[in-house]
């Protein structure tokens, strides 16, 4: 997961000790839950899949198979789209595509996310498509598309960063959350000024869109921790002047459901059982913000879920209630069985 173009710079290491220790808070002790991970008392942790170092994001499809995208840091000779057919099994390269971030099935397409443009997969044998279309071509030039997800409706959502880490975008499409149709087509702003919105998810039966947002890295004490937010169409959210701050920069734009750590990289979000389960790439660990019904949107407060990973990155809820936690440094994907 990147920000501002690319991955998170190292943050102090003794910082990032006591940001596991103490940040978010929590309502309960983490206990060894398997797999050498922490989580909370009654869930148990196993191993999915393993063998995919880089991975960014998550998609099933409609046979149960799981599809994963690889993305480097830096470098992306061995970027691309696998396929995990069952748990347990090997990973098998289908695609190679450089920087994708997220994908989706939308029908018998597979719409792929990645630097500086959109693709859609079709004609699926076996491990091969029969066809591969660029379905936009952007929308910002050069720029770092992240996950995308099926919106109530059947269009598409998906998330742009901004061009760099404080300035104001030349482009309309950087640093915004963007929505099209399955083909590319009718490509609109769906809400802007959001610095990188990575994280995408719809709260279940309902219009309710989910994002992480990473913040600005440049304003040293003051640097905001990442965002859970709530967003709604023909939002703006202030980048870069607001980042949360109590001051007239922010009065006119809304507020995060939740603040996460600083400098976290904030990465997937899945809801699952009446809480968005986010991920902490810089971290090493996964918080749960249970979501409270306030007027027409949601509080909530960041709390420890996971920890013992190395750089969490795309989270899944599957149908049977679970919920997968890719790995992006070790290449392991693990279950979180729900007690």
């Amino acid at each position: 997961m990147r920000r501002g173009g690319e991955f998170a710079k190292t943050f102090p290491v003794a910082l990032a000790v006591l940001c596991l220790a103490a940040c978010g808070g929590g309502s309960g002790k983490l206990v060894s839950i398997g797999e050498g991970l922490q989580g909370p008392s009654g869930t148990k942790a196993t191993l999915y899949a393993s063998g995919l170092p880089l991975m960014s994001a998550f998609a099933f499809d409609g046979q149960g198979r799981l599809w994963v995208t690889t993305s480097g840091a830096t470098t992306h000779a061995t970027d691309g789209v696998f396929m995990v057919a069952a748990p347990g099994a090997r990973p098998v390269k289908v695609v190679s595509v450089r920087g994708p971030l997220g994908l989706v099935w939308a029908g018998p397409r597979l719409i792929v996310s990645s630097l500086g443009k959109v693709t859609a997969f079709g004609g699926l044998t076996g491990t091969r498509f029969a066809t591969r279309k660029t379905i936009i071509d952007g929308p910002a030039p050069g720029g770092e598309n992240n996950n995308v997800i099926l919106a109530p409706g059947g269009r598409l959502v998906m998330g742009v960063s901004a061009s760099c880490d404080h300035c104001v975008p030349a482009s309309k499409w950087s640093g915004a959350i963007v929505g099209f149709r399955p083909d590319g087509s009718d490509l609109r702003v769906f809400a802007s000024r959001i610095r990188a919105a990575y994280g995408l998810a719809y709260y279940p039966g309902t219009s309710d869109l989910f994002a992480t947002m990473n913040q600005r890295d440049d304003l040293g004490s003051d640097t905001p921790g990442d965002w859970l937010a709530l967003v709604r169409q023909g939002q703006s959210w202030g980048f870069p002047a607001c980042y949360g701050q109590q001051t007239p920069a922010c009065r006119l734009f809304p507020s995060p459901v939740a603040v996460l750590d600083p400098h976290a990289a904030a990465g997937g979000v899945a809801i699952l059982g009446g809480a968005a389960i986010v991920s902490e790439w810089q971290l090493g660990k996964v918080q749960r913000v249970v979501l409270t019904r306030k007027g027409s949107g949601y509080t909530g407060v960041a709390e420890p879920y996971l920890t013992g990973l190395k750089n969490p990155l795309p989270l899944l809820a599957t149908a049977s209630g679970d919920l997968l936690v890719g790995d992006w440094q070790t290449g392991k994907i693990y279950r979180i069985a729900q007690g």
